[in-house]
């Protein structure tokens, strides 16, 4: 079973979409999927049934069951804060441990796609980034970023972070912001020339750009 981690440069970028995308893509092509968000913050469950967490259990044909969820998002968080500081708000904390034991959790599926929260350096714990998270697992990371002003310099801290714990980069996924200074195009030629060979896509708004490809040197 092959393990990709959908990780990020900050948060709200498009993690879960393009997530979400690989799952719909994967199983097009008869790939059996599992996803999961292990952490999960600004959890309401009185809205459970739209979290992230609930979008990924619909895209593999589960129902939103607390079940499911618990399986999906073990640690759910009410505080829309980084994990460590949403755990505390509810005198919690995160087990490492168990954290890692849901990853590699046994499982018939083929990939095992692992959205992270927050961006790269985002605290789970007093002694634990999601960096550490992935490190932890040894499993390549696509990396999402956004095309907003800033995101060049946050992408490729982001990926240095990643490269400086011999994370192995499947791509860079480019999802366009509302907002953005530059075209999309131009973004994703600059990201693309700093980090040669790591192959970088733009993910423009309301067309679709296949991203499947990328995880296929992975998939055995």
């Amino acid at each position: 079973m092959t393990t990709i981690f959908v990780t990020s440069s900050g948060t709200d970028i498009g993690k879960t979409f393009v997530t979400l995308q690989l799952i719909a893509e994967l199983k097009s092509q008869r790939v059996r999927v599992r996803a999961l968000k292990p952490v999960a913050s600004g959890f309401d469950p009185a809205t459970a049934n739209t979290s992230d967490s609930a979008l990924l259990l619909h895209a593999q044909g589960l129902d939103v069951t607390t079940a499911n969820l618990d399986a999906v998002s073990p640690f759910r968080f009410v505080a829309p804060l980084s994990p460590d500081m949403a755990a505390a708000r509810e005198r919690r904390t995160i087990s490492w441990p168990t954290l890692l034991a849901a990853c590699r959790a046994p499982s018939d599926a083929d990939v095992t796609l692992i959205e992270g929260i927050g961006g790269v350096m985002v605290p789970l714990d007093a002694e634990h980034t999601v960096l550490d998270w992935i490190a932890a697992l040894e499993a390549p990371a696509l990396l999402v970023v956004g095309s907003y002003l800033g995101t060049l310099s946050h992408s490729l801290t982001a990926a240095a972070a990643l490269q400086s714990r011999a994370v192995k980069l499947a791509g860079v996924v480019v999802s366009e912001s509302p907002q953005q200074p530059a075209r999309l195009e131009e973004t994703v030629t600059v990201l693309a020339r700093f980090l040669d060979p790591i192959p970088v896509r733009g993910l423009a708004r309301g067309l679709f750009t296949p991203l499947a490809p990328l995880l296929a040197p992975y998939l055995r």
